[in-house]
C-alpha cells in the first residue's frame, strides 16, 4: 500500500491566471526601494471547505459514508534584492508557512482533521547576471541556492515538492510524515536543499540545471539531478529534460528511485494558429539496478479556443497513458483543473494517479466575464494495473475574481467507480464532491 499511497502528489491551485500568482512566491506588498535595493513583505492566504459522501482506503479511512474538513494556510514572510551598478544583482527570501485541517479530514484518510504547524517554507540566495553577458541576454544566468520551489513544463514531472499529509498515515502505520496538514491545498511547496543555474532568456535556447533535495519523508526524501533544455518560439516551446535519482530514504519506500533516469520530450504552443493549443509529452524512464521494470508515460492533448464567439468558450482534448510502475516523481497542478491532477476525486482520493492507467479526458471553458471562468471536465478512467480504479468522473468549476484580494473557486464533482473492489469503501455508488476555495492574495 506504501507506494500506491506515494504516487499521489498534491496540487497547486486554480486556473493558469490564478496558478500564475501562486507559482510565484507569495503576493509581494513594497516596504522599501531606494537606490537599487528594494525589500517586500511577502503574504498568501488560501482556505478550503471540503465535502465527500464517499470515504476512500488509500490512507487511514476505514468506514463507508462521507466526511466534511477544511484546509487553510497562510504564508508570510521577506522578499529583496540589490542591484549593482555593472547591471547584477543578488536577491533572496525568507518565509514560513502556518497550515491546518480541521474536521473529519480528507475523503482519503491522508490527514486527521487534527493537523497544525508552522515551518520554514522558503530560505534562499540568488544571483542575476543582468547585462553582465550580452551573448545571455539580460539575466541570461541566474543562480540560486537554498530552500525554493522548481518545477519544469506544466509539471508532468517536477512541480515542487508539494505533497502534503497530516498525521493520519503516522498514526496508522507508525511513521512520521506529518507535514501540518492542508493535503489539498498543498501548502508546503519548497524543496528542503536545491542548487539551480539558469541560462538563457525568455526567447530563443535557454535552459535548467538542477540539484533538488526533498526532506519530504511521503517522498522518500528524494534527491535527483538533471538539466531541463528549451527551446522557445512564439509557435511554441519545445522541450528536452533527463532526470537522475540520486538518493533515497529506503524506509519510506520509492527505492527505484536511487540511480533511476528519466528522460523527457515535449511540446507545448499553438503552431502558429491562433486560436488553437497544442501539448504532448512523452517521458520513458530506466529503474537502473533496480528489480523494478522500465515504464513510459505521454500524453497528447489539442484545444480549440471560439475568440468570436459569446464568453469565447474553449473546448479540449487529451489523452494520457502511463505504463504500470512509472513513478510520476513530484507531478503538480500547473496550468488548471486536470493538470496533473487529473478528476478532484480520481486524483486526490480515490485513483488511479498518474501510474498503471489510460485517460480520456474532454474540457471545456468559457469567461461570461474578465473576472468571471465556468468550466467543466469529462474524465474517463482504465486502470491498465488490473481494472479495480476504473471509473469516470465529471467536475463543474467556476473561477471568481471577487476582488484583486480575493479569488473564490467552487467546484461540485460526480465520480462513479466501475467495481465495488476498488478504493470507495462500502460500494460503486456515485460520488458527490464539492469543495469552495478561497484565495486572498495581499
Amino acid at each position: 500500500m506504501k507506494n500506491q499511497i506515494f504516487r499521489r502528489t498534491s496540487g497547486y491551485l486554480l486556473t493558469a491566471a490564478v496558478a500564475a500568482a501562486l507559482s510565484a512566491p507569495a503576493s509581494a506588498y513594497n516596504l522599501y526601494s531606494e537606490n537599487g535595493s528594494e525589500l517586500n513583505l511577502d503574504i498568501e492566504a488560501v482556505f478550503g471547505v471540503f465535502t465527500s459522501e464517499e470515504n476512500y482506503n488509500l490512507g487511514a479511512k476505514s468506514e463507508a459514508g462521507g466526511s466534511d474538513w477544511r484546509e487553510g494556510y497562510i504564508k508570510y514572510g521577506l522578499s529583496g534584492s540589490h542591484a549593482y551598478q555593472s547591471g547584477a544583482s543578488v536577491y533572496g527570501g525568507l518565509n514560513l508557512v502556518s497550515s491546518a485541517t480541521w474536521g473529519d479530514g480528507d475523503a482519503g484518510g491522508f490527514t486527521s482533521g487534527d493537523e497544525s504547524e508552522t515551518d520554514l517554507e522558503d530560505a534562499y540566495l540568488g544571483w542575476r547576471s543582468g547585462s553582465l553577458i550580452p551573448a545571455l541576454g539580460q539575466d541570461g544566468l541566474d543562480i540560486s541556492f537554498g530552500r525554493q520551489n522548481f518545477s519544469i513544463g506544466d509539471g508532468f514531472l517536477i512541480n515542487g515538492d508539494a505533497l502534503n499529509f497530516g498525521d493520519a498515515i503516522d498514526k496508522l502505520a507508525g511513521t512520521n510524515m506529518n507535514r501540518g496538514g492542508a493535503y489539498w491545498l498543498a501548502a508546503r511547496k519548497a524543496f528542503d536543499r536545491t542548487a539551480v543555474v539558469r541560462v538563457g532568456g525568455a526567447e530563443g535556447l535557454r535552459a535548467d540545471l538542477f540539484w533538488l533535495e526533498s526532506d519530504n519523508r511521503a517522498q522518500a526524501e528524494t534527491e535527483l539531478a538533471g538539466i531541463n533544455a528549451e527551446y522557445v518560439t512564439p509557435e511554441g516551446t519545445f522541450g528536452a529534460a533527463f532526470i537522475e535519482g540520486l538518493d533515497v530514504n529506503e524506509d519510506y519506500g520509492y527505492t527505484n528511485r536511487d540511480g533511476q533516469q528519466t528522460l523527457s520530450l515535449r511540446y507545448q504552443g499553438n503552431a502558429g494558429v491562433e486560436n488553437l493549443f497544442l501539448s504532448g509529452e512523452f517521458v520513458t524512464q530506466d529503474q537502473g539496478d533496480n528489480s523494478a521494470p522500465d515504464a513510459d508515460a505521454w500524453y497528447m492533448e489539442a484545444g480549440w479556443t471560439f475568440a468570436d464567439v459569446a464568453w469565447s468558450p474553449s473546448v479540449n482534448y487529451r489523452y494520457a497513458s502511463f505504463d504500470e510502475g512509472f513513478d510520476p516523481l513530484f507531478f503538480g497542478f500547473n496550468r488548471g483543473y486536470g493538470t496533473w491532477f487529473q478528476g478532484e476525486v480520481a486524483a486526490n482520493y480515490a485513483g488511479p494517479f498518474n501510474s498503471g492507467t489510460d485517460v480520456h479526458h474532454v474540457g471545456v471553458k468559457a469567461s461570461p466575464t474578465e473576472m468571471l471562468s465556468l468550466g467543466a471536465l469529462f474524465f474517463d478512467f482504465s486502470d491498465t494495473a488490473g481494472g479495480a480504479m476504473d471509473g469516470q468522473e465529471i467536475d463543474l468549476y467556476a473561477e471568481w475574481v471577487v476582488t484583486p484580494n480575493l479569488i473564490i473557486s467552487p467546484l461540485v464533482g460526480f465520480y462513479t467507480p466501475d467495481s465495488s473492489n476498488g478504493t470507495q469503501i462500502g460500494g460503486d455508488d456515485t460520488n458527490v464532491y464539492g469543495q469552495v476555495i478561497a484565495i486572498v492574495p495581499f
